[in-house]
């Protein structure tokens, strides 16, 4: 088959999932044309079966035999299928729904959903079989009557959750040790937040460390301080390689022209951006884009 870009990741219909912050299904392989680029409202969890490379944020990642996919509203992917068939099951909900079992911290803080981390854990026949018992009962409960179905399903989603976080290396969790650890967190949460630009009339609007100690409430020195503390980085670095890997996926995945995407990224002028993106990758936008094409 010639490699046709499919839905798989793209789920079920948002409007019921709008109503009650919580929707399984089962997936079937599906061909639609490519996805656009934009910011979807919801987080994802798919268990699959099939070879498939999913485009996310600037990488993509070719996955063959069972494996559990993570999206997160913040960073723009899609999927080719490569497989003649691709099954499995789906599962789309808010972060408040989440949430409303007590569960405090942010997603985004998850080593799953960051835009650093790999989404993709490949699966044994046991996890597999293991995990599609879970979604066949998400699936059964999400029909019933039962007044406490929400929290059930809660758990189930958790319970997918932790069975991937113990296949994550210790070393991706994050621990706030101390004040500057925890001040870094917050910075590098509110980065995250600024991505992906859904479109041309709402660009990038905090771009500097100061802008960024500003919203945080904190004098950018102690911001700085804290930052390069805890990740052996400047605060301005971490904005340059998010903005870096936020340009690859614009060229990636729009038909933005270069001044288009310069200008959704907060720089005044094209040559700006041009200069910006060769100093840190090496090359022009235009040779990235005809590269990657």
């Amino acid at each position: 088959m010639d490699n046709p870009k499919m839905s798989l990741l793209d789920g079920a219909h948002n409007d019921d999932l709008k109503l009650k912050g919580i929707k399984v299904y089962e997936i079937e392989t599906a061909v639609h044309p490519i996805p656009t680029y934009n910011r979807r409202e919801f987080y994802k969890i798919c268990l699959l079966t099939g070879k498939s490379d999913i485009n996310y944020a600037d990488r993509g990642i070719v996955v063959d035999g069972h494996y559990l996919f993570f999206g997160t509203p913040h960073i723009p992917y899609s999927s080719d299928l490569l497989s003649p068939t691709i099954k499995g099951y789906g599962c789309l909900f808010t972060e408040d729904f989440l949430k409303s079992g007590d569960r405090s911290e942010s997603l985004q803080e998850s080593p799953l959903f960051k835009i650093g981390g790999t989404p993709v854990f490949l699966l044994n026949e046991e996890q597999q079989v293991f995990l599609a018992g879970i979604y066949q009962r998400m699936l059964a409960e999400q029909n019933t009557g039962y007044a406490f179905k929400d929290e059930l399903i809660r758990n189930y989603i958790n319970l997918i959750i932790h069975e991937a976080l113990k296949m994550q290396p210790p070393d991706t969790f994050i621990k706030h040790k101390n004040a500057s650890s925890r001040i870094t967190a917050l910075f590098l949460d509110l980065l995250e937040r600024q991505f992906p630009i859904e479109d041309q009339a709402h660009p990038l609007k905090i771009k500097t460390a100061q802008e960024y100690a500003a919203n945080l409430s904190v004098h950018v020195n102690h911001l700085n301080r804290a930052v390069r503390d805890t990740t052996s980085k400047s605060t301005s670095a971490h904005i340059a390689e998010r903005i870096i890997g936020e340009a690859k996926a614009m060229l990636l995945h729009t038909d933005w022209n270069i001044a288009e995407i310069a200008f959704a990224l907060g720089f005044e002028y094209p040559t700006h951006f041009n200069n910006f993106f060769k100093r840190l990758s090496g090359t022009t936008p235009r040779a990235f884009r005809n590269v990657t094409a």
